[in-house]
């Protein structure tokens, strides 16, 4: 969730912060309902904006964090292991379970790479792991969107999958065309299987389904993972995943 930023300015700048948190905090009965009344008691007390601020804060996080745990109850673990939305890999009867939604120009998806690679190497045989697509395509553009359909097509060539997934999310750079072919070839693909593949409208629609579920499931950025269930938004690291993992 993106943080709140607190802009202290005189009276101005109290206003300003006045008009922007009236949502908030009125939800919240923090301060009186009536705007005016509002921003006056703002103004006049602005030593409590802080402490305010970050009550509010997390109040609405709880209350996010709560609204995607009913929808992922709602749709169901099914929905996220579906193989038309999804790359699922593992035994299908594992107790635990393990969802990734990623982006492959996202900076975040890329900075969980080392700890899920050698999570996924460990527990690729007693875990049941599910890869979704979501690019966003406002933050990254058009390269975002043809890596991911690169990656739908991919899955067709299952057995080099994982390899090719992992490389792609490894790259530091904006990923091009030559990139994903390169490292398509590198993984033991055949390039051109891969390039008729992509130009299929089933791919097309495939993508279209993962990020309808993404949108169902309340996730609004990435990486977003679902382990064992529970809701897990941003990157992480060794520690943190197996410790959640545990959870």
């Amino acid at each position: 969730m993106r943080p709140f930023v607190l802009v202290s300015a005189g009276a101005a700048g109290g206003a300003l912060l006045a008009v922007a948190l009236v949502l908030v905090m009125a939800r919240h009965g923090l301060v009186p309902i009536n705007d005016a009344q509002m921003q006056t008691y703002l103004l006049q007390h602005a030593d409590l904006l802080p402490a305010m601020l970050n009550r509010a804060q997390a109040m609405e996080e709880q209350r996010q964090q709560a609204e995607q745990a009913a929808a992922v109850k709602k749709l169901g673990q099914a929905a996220f292991f579906d193989p038309k939305v999804a790359f699922v890999t593992g035994p299908a009867d594992a107790k635990n379970t393990l969802v990734e939604f990623y982006d492959y120009d996202c900076p975040y998806c890329r900075a969980s790479v080392p700890a899920m690679k050698k999570f996924y190497e460990a527990h690729k045989n007693d875990t049941r792991f599910s890869f979704i697509e979501f690019p966003i395509k406002s933050l990254h553009g058009e390269s975002a969107i043809f890596a991911a359909k690169a990656s739908l097509a991919a899955r067709r060539q299952a057995e080099r999958y994982m390899d090719f997934h992992f490389a792609l999310l490894a790259h530091e750079d904006q990923i091009t065309e030559d990139d994903i072919y390169a490292e398509a070839a590198k993984a033991g693909m055949d390039v051109n299987k891969l390039k008729a593949d992509m130009a299929d409208p089933e791919v097309e629609k495939a993508l279209q389904s993962s990020i309808d579920l993404a949108h169902k499931a309340g996730v609004d950025g990435t990486p977003t993972f679902i382990l064992n269930g529970k809701f897990r938004p941003g990157a992480l690291d060794d520690e943190t995943l197996a410790s959640e993992m545990k959870s």
